[in-house]
């Protein structure tokens, strides 16, 4: 592993492991938890089953579930294309990977790696907890669920997150996301915002680079204070509270 992949070989996999996979081109991850066996515990989404994510994103983002192409079960873990993958599910890592390569979510970085990393959804600023406490969350999410499915506030990669430090975004009562990927988004979209007003009110000869190197900073700021061990409003919220909440969104 290093600055520019978090690539592994599935000889090096360990129970607890967060580990994720890329999909549509390179667009986004799905994330899970490898619990040994060749197992991997994640939370996925259906066509048209992702509550309050914009229409725009059911097509590009059904990616968090398998890509199935049969409609025969996986003779490991029975999952296909037939089958409902929406919830927190158990998958085989054949499943999971859905033909993907196979990466690992770094824990504990530094600043310098984290901002070295081109884009969020590979690695965190915060700690993991201890293997058993990550297994035991992923177990109970797997019987008790993580709630309703949303791209930017309650997704695969903060289901993997909550898994291994038991931390969630919690401004109100509600389930809310830390997630790189979502952050990365969110940050591209206000660097291109603020070098488009700049680019408007500037000279384009005397102003470009700088105008390009200061929406890079933005993007890298906005990256940094959403990142789940470094931004405000972060709780460590027992298990027995996320069906609560979970409830409390319904």
């Amino acid at each position: 592993m290093g600055v520019l992949s978090n690539k592994i070989d599935r000889k090096q996999l360990k129970p607890g492991d967060q580990i994720y996979s890329w999909r549509q081109a390179y667009l986004y991850a799905h994330h899970g938890i490898y619990v040994g066996e060749g197992m991997v515990i994640h939370f996925t989404t259906g066509r048209g089953q992702q509550n309050g994510t914009p229409a725009i994103f059911d097509g590009l983002f059904t990616s968090s579930a398998p890509s199935f192409d049969t409609d025969i079960p996986c003779l490991r873990c029975g999952d296909c294309r037939e089958i409902r993958t929406n919830g927190v599910i158990s998958s085989c890592l054949d499943c999971f990977l859905s033909g993907g390569e196979l990466y690992l979510f770094e824990y504990g970085v530094n600043i310098i790696q984290f901002l070295a990393q081109a884009r969020g959804g590979t690695c965190t600023l915060a700690s993991s907890d201890p293997t058993d406490e990550v297994l035991s969350r992923t177990f109970y999410l797997l019987e008790n669920g993580f709630g309703d499915y949303h791209f930017f506030k309650n997704n695969c990669e903060d289901f993997a997150i909550y898994c291994k430090t038991g931390l969630l975004v919690t401004p109100n009562i509600s389930v809310a996301g830390g997630s790189g990927q979502a952050a990365t988004y969110s940050a591209a979209v206000n660097s291109i915002a603020a070098f488009s007003r700049r680019f408007v009110t500037s000279k384009f000869t005397s102003s470009f680079y700088g105008m390009t190197l200061v929406s890079c900073g933005t993007y890298c700021y906005k990256r940094l204070v959403s990142d789940i061990g470094f931004r405000n409003g972060v709780t460590k919220v027992p298990l027995e509270k996320i069906p609560e909440m979970a409830k409390a969104e319904n």
